[in-house]
């Protein structure tokens, strides 16, 4: 090449052979959390997009918000993301998922994942989402069924089931429905004790014993008040089925879900996807293949409660 080519070339950054991520800039990933932190999603998808040629701080870097449940939260947090020059936005569960729809319509937004997406309007359909929204869905909704029969079988003469569900998540409606749907045909009760969050707790676990409630299902929410929901558990003595393994870690009885490790790396590869020029109109929402089971015998044995062999060979994970 000759030496004033060389110069023009190098004026405009475009040496043959160089690489454009040595002179782009990097492109801003917002993470938009409807829970608290700590959270298992920006490790993983930091980890999971280095490992797609994605490394942070040179490629990408991440800019995480956690709403703590509040709904209005989660909107200023989302506009926040969008002001701050957000390349793509992963949204975790269906509350965060429409407060960044509410703050960009032109922004790619992942869900990482959320529940029933067509029945929330987050998405046309799963094969071709149509907006700016794409991503992954837990099956939260679907697994209704086979969460009340695990607690049937854990429990033989269980009648009635309450359910921890949430004023304040458009994903209630059809995780209840799903459940209303399979209470019916299995013989049991189901009972919705409704909370906004934290504050009601107390009130709706009261609601869940007074219906004569023998075991109790955490809508996912609410995971990351575990802590608190663990306390009132234990006071009651309630059997309690979750949709996260680091609540059964945590002291938790049982937990079905799609394996968190599995949803984390198909939305990191969805978000390459995106950050290499994708359409989320284009990509259909991906859903999980692999499932775990956990039970925790400790839990078990403080609940004076025998754990079903049944139940343990269908487990993934027991913690003695």
């Amino acid at each position: 090449m000759k030496r004033r080519q060389l110069t023009l070339f190098l004026m405009a950054g475009l040496v043959p052979g160089a690489s454009l991520a040595q002179t782009a800039e990097p492109r801003r990933i917002g993470v938009l959390i409807d829970g608290s932190a700590p959270h298992l999603l920006p490790g993983a998808l930091q980890r999971d997009l280095a490992a797609l040629g994605f490394t942070e701080g040179r490629e990408v870097v991440f800019d995480v918000r956690y709403a703590d449940g509040r709904r209005d939260r989660a909107n200023e947090l989302a506009a926040e993301l969008v002001r701050g020059g957000a390349d793509v936005i992963a949204a975790h569960f269906t509350p965060a998922v429409r407060a960044a729809m509410e703050a960009t319509r032109t922004i790619p937004i992942i869900m990482a994942p959320a529940g029933a997406p067509v029945e929330t309007g987050l998405v046309a359909s799963l094969s071709k989402p149509g907006g700016n929204v794409t991503g992954v869905t837990n099956m939260a909704a679907e697994l209704g069924g086979r969460r009340l029969q695990l607690l049937k079988d854990m429990l033989p003469a269980l009648d009635c089931v309450a359910v921890l569900a949430s004023t304040q998540d458009p994903f209630t409606k059809p995780f209840l429905s799903y459940m209303q749907d399979a209470a019916k045909g299995g013989g049991l009760r189901l009972e919705p004790a409704m909370a906004e969050g934290p504050a009601d707790f107390e009130r709706a676990f009261a609601a869940m014993v007074a219906a004569g409630a023998g075991a109790v299902v955490i809508q996912g929410v609410f995971n990351t008040q575990r802590a608190r929901i663990l306390e009132l558990v234990a006071r009651h003595r309630l059997p309690t089925m979750w949709f996260d393994r680091q609540a059964v870690l945590a002291g938790g009885l049982v937990s079905l879900s799609a394996n968190t490790a599995d949803i984390h790396k198909r939305a990191a590869s969805m978000t390459a996807k995106v950050l290499k020029g994708a359409k989320p109109a284009d990509l259909p929402v991906e859903q999980p293949s692999v499932f775990e089971l956990v039970v925790n015998l400790e839990a078990a044995r403080a609940m004076q409660l025998s754990v079903p062999q049944a139940v343990l060979t269908q487990a993934d994970e027991i913690l003695e």
